[in-house]
């Protein structure tokens, strides 16, 4: 007798839980990729950089919750103190200091810098401390401002990580975007932050009244 087409309820989830199971899923790296970490600075990753105008750090509470908080300037912005030490400064922003709250209680930080156009991308791990002011401080003015606070980390792993990730989303292809597929940023704060009219918030997110606010 014919049975009937399997549907997605009937699929069972199966989880993976111990390494051995994932090794068997997805294999193990080559010798090249598995041992490419390393625990200081090149040459080439200061010039990686050099040229990362935006980063992604990643810290996590004592608890174990995580946060994701993208900082961005002028490529270069964050600076090479020596060659197992970062500092990333600090702009004004939301004021939730979710990432600083979290290296207080957990200072290990994971940091994945982007530049324009390239699909690699430079990961780099460590732990880090809040400085409230360094001599540092003067060659990370933008715009006439020093910095209310910088990240400083300290280097335990940094590896290039592939382009797939980039190739397989065409994130750097103009002709896949869509964002006006979206609602605008006002109509997306007026959603999920009620209060101003979203008139106001339109104000409040026009072009050159938001850059009157970057520094």
């Amino acid at each position: 007798m014919d049975h009937a087409p399997e549907t997605v309820d009937d699929v069972e989830t199966r989880t993976v839980d111990s390494l051995t199971e994932l090794r068997a899923i997805v294999g193990h790296p080559n010798e090249r990729v598995a041992n490419k970490v390393a625990e200081h600075l090149s040459e080439m990753h200061r010039e990686w950089i050099a040229h990362s105008p935006f980063v992604l750090l990643a810290t996590t509470d004592a608890q174990g919750n995580v946060d994701v908080s993208p900082k961005g300037d002028p490529p270069g912005f964050v600076h090479v103190l020596d060659d197992t030490t970062i500092a990333i400064p600090e702009r004004p922003g939301n004021k939730r200091v979710d990432g600083y709250s979290n290296v207080l209680d957990n200072p290990h930080v994971g940091a994945l810098f982007v530049v324009p156009g390239r699909g690699d991308t430079l990961r780099v791990n460590g732990v880090a401390r809040i400085v409230s002011d360094a001599p540092y401080f003067d060659d990370m003015v933008v715009s006439g401002h020093r910095p209310i606070l910088a990240l400083e980390v300290n280097v335990r792993e940094t590896f290039f990580h592939c382009a797939k990730a980039f190739m397989r989303s065409a994130l750097w292809k103009p002709e896949t975007w869509e964002p006006g597929a979206l609602p605008s940023t006002a109509q997306i704060a007026h959603a999920v932050m009620p209060g101003p009219s979203l008139e106001e918030y339109q104000e409040h997110y026009r072009d050159e009244n938001y850059r009157r606010k970057l520094y």
